[in-house]
């Protein structure tokens, strides 16, 4: 069957297709739309092929309907591959708390600033070694320059940072906690 024989054919039991699409998606229309298209596409990329074997709307129906499973376990493989993540994520960050979530979002977007105002060189040696996991040789490597000029950046960087995030105010935290002079343990007065 040649490829104007093929379009003529889908387009006469289009109406039909898709109420069986209907049938194997469990009556959801966006679902079924998406499984006769993706048979349609099988269909017309070669990948399913009319043998004659029987006639015409059977084979049809029997495209729609394997593509209709193939989706349905598409589906499930991806719910479970996401419910088992879900079960190895850290289960202290899902009790967070909203203000720490905030708290750490503004650290992370103010560390982010200070790590781009830094000079090319020394954002680049940090990138590498904090947020891709590279040694300094490996840094330096990358970089094409010598691990001697990579501790440099390296070593000026940390302190660089260190006294930018220390001028931001964002860590200091002396509101917080105890005060000198304040007893570590609160004493108890016996009745």
């Amino acid at each position: 069957m040649d490829d104007s024989e093929l379009r003529a054919q889908l387009e006469i039991h289009h109406r039909e297709s898709f109420g069986w699409a209907l049938s194997c998606c469990r009556r959801d229309p966006g679902e079924a739309e998406t499984v006769l298209q993706e048979s349609y596409l099988k269909i017309l990329d070669g990948r399913a092929q009319f043998r004659m074997q029987s006639s015409f709307k059977t084979w049809l129906f029997a495209v729609i309907r394997k593509t209709a499973a193939d989706q349905w376990r598409r589906r499930v493989m991806q719910r479970l591959r996401l419910a088992r993540y879900a079960e190895n994520a850290e289960p202290a960050r899902a009790r967070e708390r909203f203000e720490d979530s905030v708290y750490h979002s503004e650290i992370q977007s103010l560390f982010r600033r200070a790590l781009l105002s830094l000079p090319k060189r020394r954002c680049e040696v940090m990138q590498l070694v904090f947020y891709h996991d590279l040694s300094l040789a490996e840094a330096a490597e990358v970089m094409g320059v010598s691990i001697g000029s990579v501790r440099q950046h390296y070593d000026r960087a940390k302190k660089q940072l260190r006294e930018l995030l220390a001028n931001s105010g964002v860590l200091d935290e002396t509101g917080f906690g105890r005060t000198e002079d304040q007893a570590a343990v609160p004493t108890v007065e016996a009745r």
